[in-house]
């Protein structure tokens, strides 16, 4: 699998002013001496993202620049597109336009069922973020807070990749068979992103992470040539020599372990059912016992159900308690986070596991959930902690926690239209 070692480099008219200068020297020579956490204090209009991309040009680390909202996360990616023109920059936010989770609530005996939308076209950019992060090294990635939920493990991931190359005899049955074990589906009507059409011996795929298809000529088990072209045209706009072809879904799950899954899953409800027959809750019992056989026979069939996700634990033969895998475990070890406005970005990070596992306890309480749903979660802000490597604060007003542990703050009052702010 490729991991290109391009380098970043700005596009701009115009040059650090103000006192941008001197915050970018500190800021990048702070990171160049390991420090771990620093600030960067900065008024309004004082051209922030202008000195986050100079660092990140200074200091060439693959990095995560976290905002409060997709609003703001668009408006920094947008804005860092437009200086690093010839970088991977990304844009990764919950893929859902609408989303009522799954909830009860004991006091009406209300179960409120999972309603979700979700957003095609954001769901490719996060697959296109995970795709870019594993295979270059000139990623920057702008990301909401749903970038510290469950994702599916980055090895597993990297590890069912397809790698097609010109004049390989991979054989077309199997391609197609690896094709669907990655989670892409046949349709042969449209090319629509997540599905594959075959016709004769011509394979064509829309990856998740692409709005370009990719053409695949067999002759026999021969791979004879690979084209990129339009979807909706049919232009060829590219020959290639190879191409690796990335999962359909983020969770990913081979055969053999999601066979030993499944066993984890039944001896975990045999435990739980002894447990709430003991406590005399026989109704929950037999709530739980319906629901979850329904789901295994599913995950049987299918490799999938409704709420998967509430089973990532032990499709991803993690230990009880431990935390998911995000999309910050799919960055090298070197990579470097801003936290954009961290006065709100911090506090979020930190309430959401609070309220996630508040939910997450009634459901498995009443008999909706084994306990092993409450480990799909997002990370505790300890967690989140541990997997930083260096942290860059940015806000006009830093906050308590900002001030206790920073190494080092940099200000950036002068505006590089020279106007401070007024004296109250």
């Amino acid at each position: 699998m490729p991991n290109t070692t391009g380098q970043f480099v700005i596009e701009a008219s115009f040059k650090p002013t103000g006192d941008q200068p001197a915050a970018i020297e500190a800021l990048s020579d702070g990171l160049k001496r390991q420090l771990h956490h620093q600030t960067l204090l900065g008024v309004t209009g004082s051209g922030k993202t202008f000195t986050m991309a100079k660092i990140i040009e200074e200091v060439q680390r693959p990095t995560l620049v976290i905002a409060h909202n997709k609003t703001l996360a668009a408006q920094l990616s947008s804005e860092f597109q437009d200086f690093f023109p010839n970088n991977s920059v990304q844009y990764f936010v919950s893929y859902y336009d609408y989303y009522q989770p799954e909830a009860y609530i004991p006091q009406s005996d209300t179960f409120i069922e999972k309603e979700s939308d979700v957003n095609e076209e954001i769901d490719r950019l996060r697959h296109a973020a995970t795709r870019a992060v594993l295979t270059r090294r000139d990623t920057l990635i702008v990301a909401s807070v749903s970038c510290i939920y469950g994702l599916g493990s980055p090895e597993e991931y990297r590890s069912v990749v397809l790698s097609l190359k010109k004049g390989e005899e991979p054989g077309l049955r199997r391609v197609v068979r690896k094709l669907i074990d990655m989670y892409y589906e046949r349709n042969d009507m449209e090319m629509i992103r997540g599905r594959f059409r075959l016709r004769g011996d011509t394979l064509e795929i829309m990856p998740a992470y692409e709005e370009l298809a990719v053409r695949v000529q067999f002759f026999g088990d021969e791979i004879e040539r690979i084209i990129e072209l339009d979807p909706l045209t049919g232009e060829v706009l590219a020959e290639l020599e190879q191409i690796d072809i990335f999962p359909g879904k983020h969770f990913v799950t081979p055969e053999d372990e999601l066979k030993e899954a499944l066993k984890d899953i039944e001896e975990e409800l045999v435990e739980r059912l002894d447990q709430l027959r003991s406590a005399g809750k026989l109704l929950e019992a037999q709530r739980l016992e319906q629901r979850t056989h329904f789901d295994l026979e599913m995950l049987r069939e299918t490799g999938s159900c409704p709420g998967v996700e509430n089973y990532s634990r032990p499709l991803g033969r993690r230990p009880p308690g431990s935390a998911p895998w995000t999309l910050l475990d799919y960055f090298p070890d070197d990579f470097l986070i801003f936290i954009d406005e961290s006065h709100i970005t911090l506090p979020q990070i930190r309430g959401m596991y609070k309220g996630d596992i508040s939910r997450k306890t009634n459901l498995v309480d009443y008999g909706f959930r084994l306990p092993s749903a409450i480990d799909n979660r997002p990370l505790a802000f300890e967690e989140f902690e541990d997997r930083v490597n260096q942290i860059v604060y940015v806000s006009a007003t830093p906050g308590s926690y900002e001030s206790t542990h920073e190494e080092q703050r940099v200000e950036q009052v002068i505006r590089p239209t020279g106007l401070v702010d007024p004296e109250i």
